[in-house]
This record gives C-alpha cells, structure tokens and sequence, in this order.
C-alpha cells in the first residue's frame, strides 16, 4: 500500500515539473535575447516522462528524463524597428512557443496532477478502513 503512495508522489511530482515547463515557455513566449544579452530566441522546452524512478527504471512509478529544448523552426514576424531585427530582412526571431500547444499540455498536465491527488485520497480511505477493521 505505501508503493501506492510512492508511485503518487513519483506523479504528481513529475506533472508538476511538467507544468513548471510550460509555465515557463508562456512566460518567455516573446523573449528574443539569452541570458548573455545576445539575439537568440528562447526555445521552448518539454518535459520528457520516463518509467520507474532515476535510481531504478524497473520499479513503479513514474519521473521526469529530462527537459529537452524544442528543436523547431523559430517564428519569424516582419518588424523592422525591432533592435533584434534582421537589418537585410526586417525579420525578428521569436521563440518557437505556440500558445495553444502550450494551454492544451497544461490542461492535461493539471488533470493528471488530479487524478494523482485522486489516487492518493482513495488509497488514503482505503487504508484507513483497513486499519479500522483491524483495530
């Protein structure tokens, strides 16, 4: 019964990284410039879920392999004022993040941390009654 709760807590754990990424893709939905101050767009990232936990891929439950960055095309929006503009083009790089991908993974991200929480309640009441029946 308590792998149950392993198992829960493995979930909700890694659906929340997963919604700690997207909310971080929304946020630097319109950032042109790195961290060192240099023109490059932001490139979404992704979290990529994998079986069992870090330690040992065989056991129940789930964690998070890693952020991998989206390797897609960036967007390009004609504004030749912009500082980060193309001076030939007039083209500036935007990063790769749609935002209706982004709400469609965050949906789906909180109903899983729900049905997680779900899992856990019931286990939670089923515990309980067994101890009960014990005692």
């Amino acid at each position: 019964m308590f792998s149950t709760f392993d198992m829960t807590t493995a979930g909700l754990r890694a659906q929340r990284t997963r919604m700690d990424t997207i909310a971080g893709n929304v946020l630097n939905a319109e950032t042109t410039r790195n961290s060192r101050g240099e023109a490059e767009p932001y490139r979404r990232r992704f979290a990529v879920l994998a079986p069992g936990s870090a330690e040992n891929p065989k056991a129940a439950g789930v964690h998070v392999k890693e952020i991998a960055a989206d390797q897609s095309a960036f967007t390009q929006r004609f504004e030749p004022n912009h500082p980060d503009a193309n001076p030939d083009t007039g083209l500036v790089a935007y990063p790769n993040i749609d935002m209706a991908t982004e709400q469609v993974n965050l949906l789906e991200a909180s109903r899983a941390y729900e049905a997680a929480v779900s899992l856990m309640q019931t286990t939670k009441s089923m515990f309980n009654s067994s101890l009960r029946m014990i005692a």
